[in-house]
């Protein structure tokens, strides 16, 4: 099960943390991460791999005055 947080609005950004449990692959991960960038606009800010091998990515997308449409709003 994926976490997923409150945005963070930072200047011209909007950031989210997901949390990625352990028992996900890198390859389901990286398939995970391309779906919301591909179609949320989201992109890789930073990613810390934890000893228990959970996952806390930060994704940013520049704000817009329109969201957009995609799996985390």
């Amino acid at each position: 099960m994926t976490v997923v947080d409150e945005a963070v609005v930072e200047g011209d950004w909007e950031y989210r943390r997901l949390q990625l449990p352990p028992g996900v692959s890198r390859r389901a991960a990286a398939t995970q991460l391309s779906i919301h960038a591909e179609f949320a606009g989201w992109e890789l800010s930073t990613v810390r791999l934890y000893s228990d091998g959970t996952r806390r990515v930060w994704l940013r997308r520049k704000r817009s005055a329109t969201p957009l449409p995609g799996l985390i709003t």
